[in-house]
């Protein structure tokens, strides 16, 4: 111990007499670990905390293979169907994802998160009571009364903590709700809750609505496989009781955690792996400070050999030393990763799943300091071993002998600092391409027209809460009255009502058209949404053919729909679709079927899945027209839409705006008030997210790799001063010694492309799933990173360069 001691005082001391060469490799090691710690938090958020819940890796949720109709959605008869299978699993339960919110009303109105659920919900996930009780059995069936259970925020918040709040009344929609209990302050549902509210549903149903979610709990000794095989069994034996229902494949599971994070688990590893090659590079840097410092200190370690010093001990000092560095460069980028990953957070959260409000759960608890101390002591053992032992190894004789710091360095330690610098070039290349590539497919995403006008655009949403709003009557005097009021606002040029943005349309419903077979090959599905007169207006969405909707489509007159143009082209490719008659929903249940419109018009497609997908068949129907079933469920699971396309700054009439829809309202909230432009801008917020990561790293990696090749360029200039002294004894010009340096610099980097670009063709199939609009082989990609790398290049060689055709040949032929 005390030799240790000994140690890291000398390391200590000889570092401080270095202090451009500490600098320097502190700041390349703190932005390497910085990185990968801003990266590895994020990950450890997503994809390594554990649920937190008892038993989460027994709780799985149920679904689909992936169909037109979302594959993690069921509907009751389905939830029937899976409780029934108790040999496998317990505490079934379904629950909705707090789509429309909840509008606590009264004298502090209020917007709040809510969820449906099945009053097994709350010992499936472990939900502790700290006040009164969750529902019954018999609040959770048809009028079981209206009741709610509190959060222990909203309990605070609303209620101050009131210890006897159970059994008072809770205004929601305007109606009262009994409390019956409050949860425990540090239970976090996902999504998110201020109150849960029960689904209510009928022992026995035929309403094959989708809208929720379904997880349970396998029992002990159950496995995936057991599960799936008594499912596959179970939905023969469904299909046999609902034959008449649009078929969805076989019913499943997947581990909770798995649906949560699956979407994202890809990129995220993909974008670990990337940081990994900032640290790598950030290593080979360091690596070649050493082994230049190495080199400057031959004779020292000569001494200390003469002196008794054995190998061993030289190798720990210098691996002291490196451990060193690597821990204060570790301990600057933990500072530099926190901030890094909150900036990044706040610039571009990218829907990310389990980060919380603002990236509030990413936080650096004892798993994300652990994994930087330990990547600092890797690092500080991987940069510092091959300087250490190249340095041991030292002939004592012919260093003493030496008269000179600049000679005898070795061809074998000159070929180590050239593969390091080569390497750091493949590596930062292949970073850079990746960069490249999804730029790339930002600027395609970019110019991609949207097929509507997002300009000038006001969108807010509206939770329609009671049982006013649960028949199309109530829905269709309030989008009269709102658009009313909002067309008198000063500004307002056109409004409208609907249940999605043509950027997003999430629902998709089964039609059949009308003298058609109604075999299997003629049941067709498409998105599918309902609107008010004016949404073509307000987005500007170009009607091609035949009418648009007007305030004479009503409940009483006829059924009518439009399409747009992908739908005519899959579903009547050779016919005129105008005068179709098509049926909506057939199978779905009681009620849901009974529309049977008729295509009035076509309309341009527009990408109502998200920029980076085709447009798809999309059927449209006027919001009177639509059945009080379907409205029914909409009320549980999606907000009302308010649209407003203004003459200027929509910004400008917020105010007015909100204020008139919640007079029209009788005192409901607005929330989620963007401009369309804000909208589209979540739209590609995925896409932001992987470029802005993949850009950082690259650009960290192109800082690194220069400053790799200055320094190795440099350190040969200094060390090669009397052999440029001869030369230009000889007759050799200046301009013929920036050449040799240059030449020098130039070759190296040339391998380092000529590596990196076979590695980039081997790699960047791993991020072929976030492009778009480009090939994983782009030809500009693989040819602007490497032009950018060599530009780089170039100038980091081109300072030594100069700096050596300077040199005054007698004072180099005198230097030692």
């Amino acid at each position: 111990m005390r030799d240790l001691i000994s140690e890291i005082k000398h390391a200590l001391r000889t570092l401080l007499k270095s202090p451009g060469f500490t600098i320097a490799a502190v700041a390349a090691l703190a932005l390497g670990i910085g990185v990968n710690t801003s990266v590895f938090t994020v990950v450890d958020a997503v994809l390594l905390k554990p649920l937190g819940y008892p038993n989460a890796d027994r709780i799985v949720e149920f679904g689909f293979p992936s169909t037109m109709i979302a594959s993690f959605l069921s509907s009751v008869p389905e939830l029937h169907a899976y409780q029934r299978e108790t040999s496998v699993f317990q505490d079934v339960a379904a629950y909705d994802m707090a789509g429309p919110g909840f509008n606590l009303t009264g004298d502090r109105p209020e917007q709040v998160h809510g969820i449906h659920v099945t009053e097994a919900w709350f010992r499936l996930f472990g939900a502790p009571v700290l006040l009164g009780r969750t529902f019954t059995p018999q609040e959770d069936s048809p009028h079981g009364g209206k009741v709610v259970v509190l959060s222990y925020g909203l309990w605070q918040r609303r209620f101050a903590g009131d210890p006897s709040v159970v059994g008072k009344s809770l205004s929601l929609g305007n109606e009262p709700y009994t409390i019956t209990g409050v949860l425990g302050k540090n239970f976090r549902s996902d999504p998110e809750a201020d109150l849960w509210l029960p689904f209510q549903f009928p022992p026995v149903s035929h309403d094959m609505n989708n809208y929720f979610h379904v997880a349970g709990m396998l029992r002990p000794g159950i496995t995936l496989a057991q599960a799936n095989a008594q499912l596959r069994v179970a939905y023969a034996q469904f299909h046999r009781d609902y034959p008449d229902t649009n078929p969805r494949g076989q019913f499943r599971v997947e581990p909770l955690f798995d649906s949560i994070t699956g979407d994202f688990r890809n990129s995220l590893l993909v974008m670990l792996g990337a940081v990994s090659l900032v640290l790598l590079i950030a290593c080979a840097n360091v690596a070649n400070l050493l082994l230049a410092r190495a080199a400057g200190r031959r004779r020292e370690f000569a001494i200390r050999s003469a002196l008794g010093a054995g190998r061993a001990r030289i190798v720990r000092q210098l691996l002291v030393e490196s451990l060193l560095l690597s821990i204060t460069g570790g301990l600057l980028g933990l500072v530099l990763g926190f901030a890094g990953v909150r900036a990044l957070l706040a610039i571009s959260p990218a829907g990310l799943p389990r980060i919380g409000e603002a990236g509030s759960s990413v936080t650096m608890d004892g798993r994300v300091l652990a994994f930087t101390v330990a990547v600092s002591l890797v690092t500080g053992i991987l940069f510092g071993l091959v300087p250490a032992l190249t340095a041991s190894r030292t002939d004592l004789n012919s260093v003493l002998k030496e008269s000179s710091n600049r000679s005898g360095t070795g061809m074998r330690q000159a070929k180590t600092r050239s593969l390091l610098v080569i390497s750091e070039v493949s590596l930062a290349l292949v970073l850079l391409i990746g960069a490249s590539l999804l730029i790339r497919t930002l600027l395609a995403l970019h110019s991609i027209g949207p097929g509507f006008d997002p300009h000038h655009v006001l969108t807010m949403e509206m939770s329609l809460t009671g049982d006013r709003f649960e028949q199309t009557a109530g829905v269709v005097q309030l989008e009269h009255d709102g658009r009313q009021r909002l067309h008198a606002i000063p500004g307002v040029e056109v409004s409208a009502a609907a249940y999605w943005l043509p950027i997003a349309v999430g629902d998709a419903l089964p039609f059949q058209i009308v003298g058609q077979p109604t075999d299997e090959n003629h049941r067709y599905g498409s998105r599918w949404m309902s609107v008010s007169p004016g949404y073509l207006s307000v987005f500007h969405i170009p009607l091609l053919r035949g009418r648009g909707f007007t305030e004479f489509d009503t409940a009483t007159s006829p059924k009518v729909a439009l399409i747009n143009q992908a739908a005519a082209r899959q579903f009547w490719p050779n016919q005129d679709p105008i005068g179709s008659q098509i049926v909506i929903s057939k199978g779905l249940g009681p009620g849901m079927d009974e529309s049977s419109p008729t295509v009035v018009g076509i309309v341009a497609d527009s990408h109502n899945a998200g920029l980076g997908r085709p447009p798809g068949p999309m059927v449209m129907v006027p919001i009177p027209q639509v059945t009080d079933a379907y409205t029914a469920s909409y009320t549980n699971v999606q907000p009302l839409l308010w649209v407003v396309r203004t003459r200027g700054d929509p910004h400008q009439v917020i105010p007015a705006v909100t204020e008139q829809l919640r007079l029209a309202s009788q005192g409901f909230p607005v929330s989620h008030v963007r401009t369309m432009d804000e909208v589209m801008g979540t739209s590609t917020a995925g896409a932001n997210f992987n470029m802005l990561l993949l850009t950082i790293f690259g650009a960290a990696a192109l800082v690194l790799a220069a400053i790799g090749i200055y320094a190795l360029i440099a350190y040969s200039v200094e060390q090669r001063t009397q052999e440029m002294g001869i030369r230009m004894a000889l007759g050799a010009d200046r301009s013929a010694i920036r050449r040799l340096i240059v030449g020098h610099g130039v070759r190296l980097t040339a391998a380092g492309i000529l590596l990196g670009l076979a590695a980039a063709f081997a790699l960047t199939h791993l991020i072929a799933g976030f492009l778009f609009g480009v090939k994983p082989w782009d030809p500009a990609a693989f040819l602007a990173a490497p032009l950018i790398l060599t530009a780089v290049a170039i100038l980091a060689v081109w300072l030594p360069a100069k700096r050596a055709a300077k040199v005054d040949p007698m004072q180099a032929l005198r230097a030692e």
